[in-house]
């Protein structure tokens, strides 16, 4: 095995034109090499004064079918996976009258950014599907021994130099490491490729399907969707978005093989601690109104922990069609509220807990307005680490500008998340489908001898999706569309209970409200009684929860011994 791999006839044939006319010059003036080309590539190198032979001429075959096939050659192929230290091969290709070709330089047609575009048609997109590009990559890669390789106009720099060094040659190191380069972007494009194919089939069979439900995107009134307090008929939203895998596919059979392509969005100045190196990735099917999508009009770089805090925040408003602004703090809705109008909403949500509020991150479902950025920063004089909305009036931008070190994010609309998640676990990772399910009221039921007011219902509906975004074991207290106590994380449930009822108490005490009234989610069920008897202890009127117990019999006569209304909603919400 030769660790020098001498240049002397290069194929470039590229999408990406960065740096190309000068990479094959210097090829060509320093070196002596031949290049071979193709179509677009040839063009412009031919345009510069770079002596070229073009693919047809070297394979002695035209290129056909609108370019479809230019590359896809024997002389092509057996240049490239001949092996040089096999007398036999080396026979066929002279037998067969084969160049060989000692260098790649191929970057593929822009298939993820064309089917970013809204409204790339389907035929288009097929069209942007590189078939010779992987094919060149992926044989140029395995004969690494002796052909360099180079799918990044990055790497250019790093390949002349070594030539420059190496009389016109590579080393061993550089070619396996390149090598590796190219598997990891055929990787990504082929899952690019497959990610996008299933969100077509999905949405086909969406739209061939009779849509039973009238919610089909968050942050989109519709009567029969809303919390309504004189209804007991409301929905509890959970409509279908984009995805990057067919999630529905993946939930009934979940694959046995996942590849995940994952495009860098930036760099990150450390992770969770300073000693950790981290970075942010894209997925493919990101919804177009992701934290991924999002764009940031000011403020210092995200931090990984503003990232974490940001998606949670986001991820929350979004579960609401009225105005709904969440505070959040270390991964947990310190503040949360639906109001009228979504100033109103912020000064609700951030009256919960104030203390808490401060290095937190503000997210809001609505466009921002000044009125709302006056009432953080000149009232209530709010530390922020990270405002994210839909997008901001002039005026409120033009205040924000006083806050330079503010991270300002506008995701210029509301969807619903992704539907696939992922994290990871040492040498693997867990994958599962978001929690998102539509929760229609009417299926609920109502096991204790008192039934909800419908003021008590619609605080219920609000608390139940809230107590979502809160870590198990989650308790949410709520009175009047706000979540006033929160218990998250406890070791049991019952100093949850504990903990966000003594909160929600010292809410009321320094907002001047009485202490009563209270409702409760709990994201789980009650595996013992002693969790209602402490509810009960601190004026808690009704209760929402999955239900499921073996002693949900001693929770349902401890809530009629209190008066407390039980909603049973049959459905889990742990977020660990």
């Amino acid at each position: 095995m030769a660790q020098d791999a001498r240049i002397r006839r290069a194929l470039i044939s590229v999408t990406d034109k960065t740096g190309v006319v000068d990479f094959a010059r210097e090829l060509v003036e320093a070196h002596g090499v031949e290049i071979v080309s193709t179509g677009g590539t040839a063009r412009v190198l031919i345009e510069a004064g770079i002596p070229v032979v073009p693919i047809e001429e070297f394979t002695g075959f035209p290129e056909m079918m609108d370019g479809r096939v230019k590359t896809l050659h024997p002389k092509v192929h057996g240049g490239l996976l001949a092996r040089r230290d096999l007398p036999a091969h080396m026979e066929q290709v002279r037998e067969h009258e084969i160049g060989l070709i000692d260098l790649v330089a191929v970057n593929l047609y822009e298939f993820e950014r064309t089917v970013a575009d809204p409204t790339t048609s389907f035929a288009d997109a097929i069209e942007h599907i590189d078939i010779g590009g992987p094919s060149m990559l992926r044989s140029a890669a395995k004969n690494a021994d002796a052909v360099t390789v180079v799918v990044d106009p990055a790497d250019y720099t790093r390949v002349l130099a070594e030539m420059a060094k190496y009389a016109g040659a590579t080393q061993l190191a550089t070619r396996r490491q390149l090598q590796a380069k190219v598997y990891a972007r055929t990787a990504a494009y082929d899952a690019a490729i497959a990610s996008y194919l299933a969100e077509q089939l999905e949405q086909a069979d969406a739209s061939a399907a009779t849509t039973a439900s009238c919610c089909t995107g968050i942050g989109t009134e519709h009567a029969a969707c809303s919390v309504d307090s004189a209804s007991a008929s409301a929905a509890v939203a959970a409509p279908a978005a984009d995805s990057s895998l067919d999630a529905a596919a993946w939930a009934a059979a979940p694959a046995a093989e996942l590849t995940l392509s994952l495009t860098m969005q930036q760099e990150l100045r450390y992770g969770e601690n300073p000693h950790q190196t981290a970075a942010f990735y894209r997925l493919p099917g990101a919804s177009a109104h992701s934290l991924a999508s999002a764009h940031q009009i000011q403020g210092k770089e995200l931090s990984y922990n503003n990232l974490l805090d940001t998606d949670a925040a986001w991820a929350l408003v979004r579960e609401f069609n009225e105005p709904a602004c969440v505070v959040l703090k270390h991964q947990n809705p310190c503040g949360s509220a639906v109001a009228p109008d979504i100033t109103t909403a912020y000064d609700r949500a951030f009256a919960c807990d104030p203390k808490s509020a401060f290095g937190g991150i503000i997210a809001c479902n609505r466009e921002v307005p000044l009125e709302l950025v006056e009432h953080f920063a000149d009232v209530n004089k709010q530390f922020v680490e990270v405002l994210i909305a839909p997008s901001y009036t002039p005026e409120a931008l033009e205040r924000l500008k006083r806050r330079q070190n503010l991270r300002v994010l506008a995701t210029g609309g509301v969807d619903t998340p992704t539907e696939m998640e992922f994290r990871s676990v040492d040498g693997g990772m867990l994958v599962q489908t978001v929690d998102r399910v539509d929760e229609d009221v009417a299926n609920f039921s109502v096991p204790t001898k008192r039934q909800p007011t419908d003021s008590e219902l619609a605080d219920l509906l609000f608390a139940w999706r809230v107590c979502k975004g809160v870590k198990s074991n989650a308790i949410l207290i709520a009175k009047d569309q706000a979540g006033v106590g929160m218990g998250p994380g406890q070791p049991n449930r019952v100093d949850s209970a504990l903990l966000a009822c003594t909160r929600a108490e010292d809410t009321c005490e320094r907002m001047g409200v009485e202490a009563s009234g209270f409702v409760c989610a709990s994201d789980a069920f009650f595996p013992f009684r002693d969790n209602v008897d402490v509810l009960a202890e601190h004026d808690v009127t009704a209760i929402i929860q999955p239900g499921g117990s073996k002693r949900d019999d001693e929770c349902i006569a401890a809530c009629d011994e209190h008066g407390i209304a039980m909603v049973f909603t049959g459905v889990r919400h742990f977020r660990h």
